[in-house]
């Protein structure tokens, strides 16, 4: 077996903190995303290609978006899907969802445990201008954990992406 002198032990300890400690090579910051700059939103219905939806969610979820976005007064029209007038507006933002995770649980266990019982419901939401550029893209979780109906879930989400749009908008 051979030894290793002690010097040239602490020669290699010394090599190694300075190799971590030195600070990592300066890199350019990526930029930060751009804040929406639209007065009119359209919002499309929301798809489930991925998960079987039952459709009492699938307009829960719609309807709760519409219904938060338009609370949040960031947008001077909230168009529905299908509404040809939005076509006229030039500064037009779309939002599109689809949900790829869904867990159906059970009001009767909540009542009984806090531990059981939740609903969730996944889904990726997309912003785009009219050029069809992504703006956003962010997944999204509604949830119903303790009191509540199922559908509560669905409300949950549209508060979170009428937050999402808010804090992306100017």
């Amino acid at each position: 077996m051979k030894r290793i002198g002690y010097s040239s032990a602490l020669l290699t300890l010394a090599l190694m903190c300075l190799a971590w400690g030195s600070p990592a090579p300066a890199q350019d910051k990526p930029a930060a995303p751009a804040k929406l700059q639209a007065s009119s939103i359209q919002i499309l219905m929301v798809q489930s290609d991925e998960v079987k939806l039952p459709i009492e969610f699938q307009l829960a979820l719609y309807e709760n978006v519409i219904d938060q976005v338009q609370k949040t007064n960031k947008f001077q029209h909230v168009y529905r899907d299908g509404d040809t007038t939005a076509a006229s507006a030039s500064d037009l933002v779309t939002l599109h969802s689809n949900v790829y995770g869904f867990k159906h649980g059970s009001e009767e266990a909540r009542q009984v445990t806090t531990v059981a019982g939740a609903t969730m419901i996944k889904v990726h939401v997309k912003v785009t201008d009219k050029a069809g550029k992504e703006l956003i893209s962010q997944d999204v979780t509604g949830k119903v954990r303790f009191i509540g109906g199922n559908l509560r879930a669905t409300l949950d989400f549209g508060k979170k992406v009428a937050q999402l749009l808010v804090t992306n908008s100017q």
